[in-house]
């Protein structure tokens, strides 16, 4: 997929500018919700790994009441509590799930790690079911795995 590969070299050039750890979160946040239809809401968490918590960070979309999550609960602290990407295809199947929108029908949560700990994550939602692929999955993953140094 080009637009992948074009999205991918735009956040490598967000990652290596000059800008705040919290600017370039908020810039790929506005990159991947305007430039992939099926993105509809975009943020980062992250870690407090002392308490075993996720803050909201920068994000883009409707406003969420979720702005600290416990590890284990729902799809994003269930994430960070297995250190593994959750691809959520139909989010009403999901019994651990924490409801942020009803329109809300797909996720993905790809973790950030430094040195091998979850220092955060980046979440996105969909109004679609089964939104996200194999394709999303592998953007995400590099993306975070670039971002993290600066974390």
């Amino acid at each position: 997929m080009s637009l992948y590969k074009d999205i991918l070299k735009e956040a490598q050039d967000i990652i290596q500018s000059e800008s705040s750890a919290k600017d370039k979160m908020q810039s790929i946040c506005v990159l991947l919700e305007d430039q992939i239809e099926h993105y509809d809401w975009v943020g980062f968490y992250l870690s407090d790994i002392e308490n075993r918590m996720l803050h909201l960070g920068p994000y883009t979309g409707e406003e969420t009441d979720h702005s600290t999550i416990p590890y284990g609960k729902g799809v994003c602290g269930q994430a960070a509590e297995s250190e593994k990407t959750f691809l959520i295809d139909d989010i009403s199947a999901e019994s651990n799930y924490i409801a942020c929108s009803i329109h809300v029908k797909s996720e993905i949560v790809v973790p950030i790690f430094r040195e091998g700990i979850v220092v955060g994550q980046i979440d996105i939602d969909s109004d679609k079911l089964a939104a996200f692929t194999a394709a999303d999955q592998e953007l995400l993953e590099t993306i975070c795995a670039e971002l993290s140094p600066y974390i």
